[in-house]
């Protein structure tokens, strides 16, 4: 079960993760995960681009290995890169050491100061060695959860996951991944050409 924003109690609980950014101006920020991987990660950068969209890959460590030629591509077209782990590791079934091995390896390759853990699940003692052990390490959730990896929902519920959800400053969630690619390929130019039409920028992260 999921939400497709983040509630206030979620936030209260875990008040210094970044869970949007400032509600004063009209900056949206697009962030995908799970990526780099082929055809998907091809077609959202393609798609960006069309949009002058500048996007936060928050990248797995396999995946950098496995392709990066796309990861290259990723950075060549000027978006941010995160951490997300190496093997997209669950927090609350994961013991700490393990789970700070598993960011340093995915730092080494992405240099990024910015994690996002995969599920959104972490606990806080893995906070706390994240953040001891890499200090400039900005933890980054969301606010708004498209829910495009979601199978049982339809395309256009994707849409409105979105678009009902976001605000100014909101960090919105796509995924580049095959699970994920049947909703995207259909959400994400519309949600981009709306945001558009209502005058959001897209900044990174």
């Amino acid at each position: 079960m999921y939400l497709a924003y983040s509630p206030f109690w979620l936030k209260w609980l875990y008040p210094t993760l970044t869970w949007h950014k400032s509600r004063k101006e009209k900056y949206v920020y697009i962030t995908f995960d799970d990526g780099p991987i082929p055809v998907v990660t091809p077609y959202v950068l393609n798609t960006l681009k069309k949009y002058n969209c500048k996007a936060t890959f928050f990248c797995i460590g396999d995946n950098i290995d496995k392709y990066p030629s796309i990861l290259s591509d990723v950075i060549a077209e000027g978006h941010t890169l995160g951490n997300h782990t190496y093997n997209h590791l669950k927090g609350w079934k994961t013991s700490d050491s393990d789970y700070l091995d598993n960011v340093r390896k995915t730092s080494l390759l992405t240099g990024t100061r910015l994690f996002r853990p995969p599920y959104g699940r972490i606990k806080k003692s893995q906070i706390t060695d994240i953040r001891k052990h890499f200090p400039e390490t900005e933890i980054v959730m969301w606010d708004v959860l498209s829910g495009d990896f979601d199978e049982r929902i339809t395309k256009e519920q994707c849409v409105k996951n979105v678009l009902k959800h976001y605000k100014n400053g909101s960090i919105i969630v796509f995924h580049d991944s095959l699970k994920a690619f049947r909703h995207l390929e259909h959400a994400l130019p519309i949600i981009l050409e709306n945001l558009s039409e209502k005058g959001y920028q897209f900044k990174t992260l």
